[in-house]
């Protein structure tokens, strides 16, 4: 079978070719526009004010910046004022309330605080003094006048109206991410994007997706009405009205779309086979199911606004789904570039093995996954990529499934990663230095356990790999390398530009703000290489960087504004699906606390091994069907003190939360991994994996699900009860001397 051949179908986007389609990418872009201004205004700001300074301050004339950024108001008092005079004045004023012969002037506010006499001398010193200041004020006013130049008029327009744009985002946060979500998700629920079991391709698929989250979006629409009614029948002022009127907008907006579709289902092939009712619930939005799920429980409980409650939590912590919007487009954009094809060209000279190509590819997936924020994000970021790659040297289509599944699995123990950042916001215990740190050795860690795993089951385990001879590989692989130093160049004038003119270096808290901007330069400057390159190759000729380039970059578009709008198209629909998943993903945490099901459990168990084995085992529960940023949420309010209360130590209790979410969100019933690498891959690869090992061994046909969760499962045993056993066991105490780092879990 061939590689194109086996290529899904480029996404069609129908609604994006619409006038509603190019107003919701423009809103969208917009948007993503000011997060990025929110997320740097202060950076920005101050740096301008900086060379504010430097350009226009005077200090000769005492004038600075800051007084040059609005067009001075005129002094009001007179320079020109004669002291002798207006103290003859005074004076005269003064004798004239005084009695015959006296020299004590008194009203009678004067009478309860004594006599008060004319003082002549004080009265000029005063005077001179404020007529000195008069001068001054003036002199001033017009050393600033004669500075209000052209140019300085420009700068500070660009300055006042940067620090306006930003002050008003940093003031309405909370509105912009919810116009953010109303836009994409409705875009997303239109065109059927939304993440599920398995994607809509039959009439019946399309009506239950339709059906369900109509049902889904009015009990929300419902639970923000009577949210907002018990709210104002509190008598308590409300913060901000807008809020609960964005939240009844946002579900309005869902329940009409999804009506719409109710009544105006895709179009399907005449006489194509409508598909099963039953076989159609595995099409139902992962949201969908959540939402009637959480809202009938809410109910018969009598807390018709519970939802809306839980739903609202998502803006106590708001800044982390602002830097995933962020972060997911980012991924776009660098999966409209070439970076992983030239990274890959430095690897193809040595003819790896598939094992061997796929250990390396994790390997260096850790980074843009770390960067990526969440596993997830990586997987819908450069997911095809991967699994095209590995089957590319040979790998068979379940290696390539389990691979690209778990190539976002095992980066975010890395810096800047979203989610320990989050743990880090959410835990004091716990510090991002040492989840880094410690996440260094865990990531070192879960890739080798693959790449041991991947050898022990590989196909032609008895077979030598054919590696080629270091004298053909190393001359290939450095004219390789000769192509990216461009690259590397533009990425590290970027940071350097960020850290010395910008003073922000790049860490954990700037990714989010900087990794955009970056994208979009390598983009633009990629789009022109490669298009000089193509200019240079003789007629019929294949230019230099294709001429391994993979058969699935056709689907990149070719200039950097088209391959912009294809990026801002599918961050459309990425940050519609898995931002509203977070917000569902609060209600299940919701009927959780509700519930009180963690009070089932003993607070203290009798000893440290069991209490370790119940938090594992609720953890990898907890990834099944939670998002990872909400479910932080809710370990930290409920089963992060009962670690503490069991003497588990916080860095190696979230050091394990990591590892049991990664597992978590590769096995049954949601296993968020698997299905977004469906989705990236396409169901009919899915479907042509399947039929090629049909008729083998079991762990063949399972390969693609049994791999990552064995890889996973034996790393989160070890992260769990490897450091119990350092601890508590004698023999082992001196295994801690081998490690050192910002604190010892």
């Amino acid at each position: 079978m061939s590689l194109s051949a086996a290529l899904p179908l480029p996404s069609a986007h129908p609604l994006s070719q619409t006038w509603l389609g190019r107003l919701v990418k423009l809103s969208t872009l917009g948007l993503l526009i000011l997060i990025l201004v929110i997320s740097t205004g202060e950076m920005v700001h101050g740096q301008l004010l900086k060379f504010g300074e430097l350009m226009f301050n005077d200090p000769s004339q005492k004038v600075q910046y800051f007084l040059l950024r609005a067009d001075p108001d005129k002094p009001t008092c007179d320079p020109t004022v004669n002291v002798d005079q207006e103290v003859a004045r005074q004076a005269a004023a003064a004798g004239a309330g005084l009695p015959a012969g006296g020299a004590v002037v008194s009203d009678g506010l004067d009478d309860l605080l004594g006599a008060k006499t004319f003082d002549e001398a004080a009265t000029r010193a005063s005077l001179t003094s404020t007529v000195q200041n008069c001068v001054e004020r003036h002199e001033l006013y017009e050393h600033i006048r004669a500075h209000i130049t052209p140019p300085l008029k420009a700068y500070r327009t660009l300055e006042t109206s940067f620090f306006a744009l930003f002050k008003f985002g940093a003031d309405n946060r909370a509105m912009i991410l919810l116009i953010l979500l109303a836009v994409t998700a409705t875009f997303t629920t239109a065109g059927f994007h939304h993440i599920s079991l398995r994607p809509a391709r039959r009439a019946r698929d399309f009506q239950a997706q339709s059906w369900s989250m109509l049902a889904a979006s009015l009990l929300m629409l419902y639970s923000c009405v009577r949210y907002y009614q018990i709210s104002v029948d509190s008598g308590v002022a409300l913060d901000d009205p807008r809020i609960y009127f964005a939240w009844m907008g946002l579900f309005a907006a869902l329940s009409a779309v999804s009506a719409w579709r109710v009544v105006s289902p895709p179009p399907c092939a005449a006489g194509a086979d409508p598909g099963t009712w039953l076989g159609a619930l595995e099409c139902v939005p992962l949201i969908a199911n959540l939402g009637i799920f959480s809202c009938l429980y809410f109910l018969a409980q009598g807390h018709p606004s519970g939802p809306a409650i839980y739903a609202h939590k998502i803006l106590d912590f708001i800044s982390i789904p602002l830097a995933l919007a962020l972060h997911i487009w980012a991924g776009m954009l660098f999966k409209q570039s070439r970076l992983v094809d030239l990274f890959m060209n430095i690897l193809r000279p040595w003819k790896l093995s598939p094992e061997a190509l796929t250990y390396i590819i994790l390997l260096a997936a850790g980074l843009p996954t770390a960067y990526a924020g969440v596993s997830s994000v990586f997987v819908i970021a450069a997911g095809a990529i991967v699994y095209h790659e590995v089957r590319a040297v040979g790998g068979s289509s379940q290696y390539a499934l389990a691979a690209t599944a778990m190539s976002g699995s095992l980066g975010v123990v890395l810096s800047p990663s979203l989610l320990v950042v989050a743990i880090a916001a959410l835990n004091r215990q716990v510090t991002t230095s040492q989840l880094f740190y410690w996440g260094g050795f865990v990531f070192a860690l879960t890739s080798t356990m693959f790449f041991i795993a991947s050898q022990v089951h590989r196909h032609n385990r008895h077979e030598r790999a054919s590696i080629a001879s270091p004298r053909v590989a190393v001359p290939a692989m450095l004219r390789e390398v000769k192509v990216v130093i461009p690259y590397v160049l533009v990425i590290a004038a970027i940071a350097l530009f960020y850290s010395h003119v910008l003073d922000t270096p790049f860490n954990e808290i700037s990714a989010p703000s900087i990794l955009p901007i970056m994208m979009l330069l390598v983009l633009v400057f990629d789009k022109k290489m490669a298009a000089r390159q193509e200019a240079k190759a003789p007629p019929g000729a294949t230019a230099p960087s294709a001429a391994h380039e993979p058969a699935y970059a056709a689907q990149r578009e070719k200039t950097a504004l088209k391959a912009i709008d294809t990026a801002t198209t599918e961050t459309i629909e990425h940050v519609g699906s898995y931002i509203s998943l977070i917000v569902f993903t609060q209600l299940v945490g919701g009927v959780v606390e509700r519930t009180d099901v963690m009070s089932l459990a003993p607070q203290v168990f009798p000893n440290v091994w069991l209490a370790m084995g119940f938090l594992i085992v609720a953890k990898v529960l907890l990834g099944m069907v939670m998002e990872p940023l909400g479910a932080i949420l809710l370990v930290s309010s409920t089963l992060a003190p009962m670690a503490y209360a069991n003497g588990i130590e916080p860095l190696h209790f979230w050091m394990m939360v990591l590892v049991a979410f990664e597992l978590g969100y590769l096995l049954p019933p949601v296993a968020i991994n698997q299905l977004l690498t469906r989705q990236v891959v396409g169901e009919a690869e899915i479907d042509r994996a399947d039929a090629e090992v049909a008729g083998q061994s079991f762990y063949r046909r399972h390969e693609r699900w049994i791999l990552p969760c064995l890889v996973m499962s034996l790393s989160l045993g070890i992260v769990g009860f490897g450091p119990l056993l350092v601890q508590h066991v004698d023999a082992l105490h001196p295994v801690m001397a081998w490690f050192h780092g910002p604190a010892m879990p």
